[in-house]
């Protein structure tokens, strides 16, 4: 059962100057317009606004919880949103915030920056025994036609679609300030360079998350208060978004801003969850046994690879007395089993990318081939000295792809065939791109590989939860990784060649990189070991 949460209270705008002000009877129309709304409704005001709302609501549907203006004004935080508003280094960093509400109003910035504070008191007090509570402000139908809520049934839609939190954010490019919030200090509690606002006009989730958040919230709002950093809710709810996206589901609509693109894609169901499961591909040729191997030693490294993923496996034999244990094998772990007759390690390569894209349940997926298995015997470093065994690899590689916006992120610092101390792509690409990227090195070694080969270039190292990681110029190859959809699309169907070589997609995807069009990620770490122990013929192999 899904309940929406909300609030109204006169704080005075309508004094405000012209482009600013609006009359409370304004907001108390709007109002009027979610009060027609056939679900549960809480509701956070006074005395005067229970009147308004008991004589156009059914109040068995309604729960009206007193609170009036008081309450923001004994809080916390209340002196600390003072004392910021009206220093005059915080409203003339930009031109419109001394104007703003933000600045002219004394109870704008308590009341909005309450929000996720209602919303976890909501879930304390809520008679209906709500699953889900989401916040929606009382007069949202300034911008987004009540309709949506009681014409298009886009409510029960949202609460089929959304199980984590659920925020609404647009793409926002900032230089100094983000609604009065320092950008750098925004992108430094976010732990990254930030590129959208998350909206505080509608948001929520099942009631586990709230109380999750609201911590969160409570920790973030705190520490930024006490350093002078103020902006609105939205400030705070765009650092939980990059910091915290294992909780939240983010939905990006357009530049714009305005919530209605989102009820209105809900509406016509073109609304597609952001990540919100992951999927785990394989790709194996006339051997159970080196797949069974893969999936013992995923149970036995981190049994999240299991556990919390779709599974698929790309079965390409042609030893066709293999199928019923292959058949065997998924039905017990949980794989769909996908069988074709020898599409070759890239040909299958590219399938999966494919099937990967059709699938509109998935956000991400990782890759394996059958014969890259996790290190479970002692071994504590690879021949580079990258640790071999960390805990938590699977939710924290995926925090991090999230987290940074990787389009992929690579799982393996050391590979059987090479590692990323030599950029590879330099063997790969066209000798007119390789004169001019690397001009010290642009010729290739008559035969074999050059043992001068260019170094593969980073650009930032970092580290999450114990994790190393590290940016910049990461190759594609088919070593184990994880990738997003928006990179699967990039690097996979953006653009198709009739033989997707991995050289050639390696070539094809380093140039874009070059051009800014690719962010890839890699993991300081080498938790797999290539390992083939079954053989097969070699004129059986094939690319694709």
């Amino acid at each position: 059962m899904m309940t929406l949460v909300t609030g109204l209270w006169d704080i005075g705008r309508g004094n405000l100057e012209k482009g600013w002000n609006r009359s409370f009877d304004y907001y108390l129309n709007k109002f009027d317009d979610l009060l027609k709304i056939d679900c549960n409704l809480i509701i956070f005001g006074d005395e005067s606004l229970y009147k308004f709302v008991s004589e156009r609501r059914d109040m068995s549907k309604t729960q009206f919880i007193i609170r009036d203006l008081s309450w923001f004004r004994n809080n916390e935080f209340f002196d600390k949103i003072q004392k910021i508003r009206t220093n005059e280094n915080w409203y003339n960093q930009v031109g419109w915030l001394k104007e703003s509400t933000q600045a002219k109003l004394e109870m704008y910035n308590p009341i909005v920056m309450s929000k996720m504070f209602l919303l976890h008191d909501a879930v304390i007090l809520d008679k209906f025994n709500s699953e889900k509570l989401f916040w929606i402000d009382a007069g949202i139908s300034n911008t987004v036609s009540p309709g949506y809520f009681t014409n298009d049934n886009v409510l029960e839609k949202i609460n089929k679609k959304y199980d984590k939190f659920l925020f609404i954010s647009f793409p926002y490019e900032a230089n100094t300030e983000v609604h009065g919030f320092s950008y750098d200090k925004l992108c430094e509690y976010a732990k990254t360079k930030t590129n959208y606002v998350s909206r505080g006009g509608f948001f929520g989730g099942p009631k586990k998350y709230i109380s999750d958040l609201n911590t969160i919230y409570y920790s973030l709002l705190t520490h930024t208060l006490n350093n002078n950093l103020m902006g609105t809710e939205e400030s705070i709810f765009t650092i939980m978004s990059y910091l915290h996206p294992n909780l939240i589901d983010n939905y990006l609509i357009n530049s714009d801003g305005l919530l209605y693109t989102f009820f209105e894609n809900i509406k016509n169901n073109k609304v597609k969850k952001e990540g919100n499961d992951v999927g785990l591909y394989v790709i194996t040729f006339n051997s159970p046994k080196q797949f069974e191997t893969l999936i013992e030693s995923m149970l036995e490294y981190d049994i999240d690879f299991i556990t919390k993923t779709k599974k698929f496996l790309l079965d390409n034999s042609t030893d066709l007395t293999t199928t019923k244990e292959y058949l065997n094998l998924c039905s017990q772990y949980g794989f769909e089993h996908i069988k074709k007759d020898n599409i070759g390690i890239t040909g299958g390569r590219q399938f999966i990318a494919e099937h990967f894209n059709q699938q509109d349940d998935l956000g991400y997926y990782y890759f394996f081939e059958d014969d890259m298995a996790f290190v479970t015997k002692d071994c504590d470093v690879c021949k580079n000295g990258f640790n071999r065994k960390v805990k938590n690899l699977y939710s924290t590689s995926l925090q991090i792809i999230k987290k940074e916006n990787f389009d992929f992120l690579k799982l393996n610092f050391t590979e059987f065939f090479g590692s990323h101390t030599t950029q590879w792509a330099w063997y790969n690409t066209p000798q007119s791109f390789r004169e001019n990227h690397w001009p010290e090195k642009p010729n290739l070694p008559v035969v074999g590989y050059d043992p001068s080969a260019p170094s593969l270039e980073f650009k930032n190292i970092k580290s999450l939860n114990g994790i190393p990681y590290a940016s910049g110029e990461i190759y594609l190859s088919n070593w184990p990784i994880v990738l997003s959809k928006e990179g699967n699309y990039k690097c996979y169907i953006e653009t198709k060649f009739d033989n997707p070589y991995e050289q050639t997609l390696m070539s094809h995807n380093f140039q874009n990189l070059v051009k800014g069009k690719l962010n890839p990620g890699l993991l300081l770490i080498t938790p797999t070991e290539h390992n083939r122990f079954d053989f097969y013929p070699a004129e059986l192999r094939k690319e694709c």
